[in-house]
C-alpha cells in the first residue's frame, strides 16, 4: 500500500517560519516529527516553499544524522553497543532483537511496528547494558526484560 503525503501539513510548518533565514533545520525538524520520516515529496515541496534550490534541502538533510529519508516504525529501539554495554552483554541484546523481529541494525520491521538501531554511546555506563524504546532509556538490560519489552509493544 502506498503511503499518501499530506503536503498541507508542510505549509502550516512553513508558515510558523514566516520566511526567517536559518529556519530550514527547525522546518525539516517539525516535518520529520508530522511523518516519521522526510519523504521526498516533502522536501521537494520544502524547498519550493521557502525558495531555497532542492540540492541545498538535500545536502542538509544528508549531512545530519538525524534526518531519516526512509519510513521507521512505530516503536524506535536503540540498543547500546559501546564498551561498557558490550562488555555487559550487549551483544546478547543485538541477538534478541534479530530473533524477535527478525531484522538487523538500520532496519524496520515490514509491518513498520519497529525500527532497531545500534549506537555507541548513551551515556548511561552505570546502568549497561542500556536501551532506548521510543525515547525513553532503560538500563540492566537482560535478554528476557528485551523480550518483555518487544512483546508489550506488540
Amino acid at each position: 500500500m502506498e503511503e499518501v503525503i499530506d503536503l498541507s501539513k508542510i505549509d502550516e510548518v512553513v508558515s510558523e517560519y514566516g520566511g526567517e533565514k536559518g529556519a530550514l533545520i527547525p522546518i525539516l525538524q517539525k516535518t520529520q516529527d508530522i511523518f516519521g520520516y522526510l519523504p521526498n515529496e516533502a522536501l521537494d515541496e520544502i524547498a519550493k516553499e521557502i525558495k531555497v534550490p532542492k540540492s541545498s534541502v538535500y545536502g542538509v538533510v544528508s549531512f545530519y544524522a538525524q534526518f531519516y529519508r526512509t519510513r521507521r516504525g512505530k516503536n524506535i529501539i536503540k540498543i547500546c553497543d559501546g564498551t561498557a554495554c558490550h562488555v555487559k552483554g550487549s551483544s546478547k541484546l543485538i541477538r534478541t532483537i534479530k530473533e524477535e523481529l527478525r531484522i538487523s541494525s538500520g532496519e524496520t520491521t515490514d509491518d513498520y511496528k519497529f525500527t532497531f538501531e545500534t549506537v555507541y554511546c548513551l551515556g548511561c555506563c552505570a546502568v549497561s547494558p542500556a536501551i532506548v524504546v521510543n525515547n525513553e532509556i532503560s538500563g540492566k538490560i537482560t535478554k528476557n526484560k528485551l523480550k518483555n519489552i518487544i512483546n508489550n509493544l506488540k
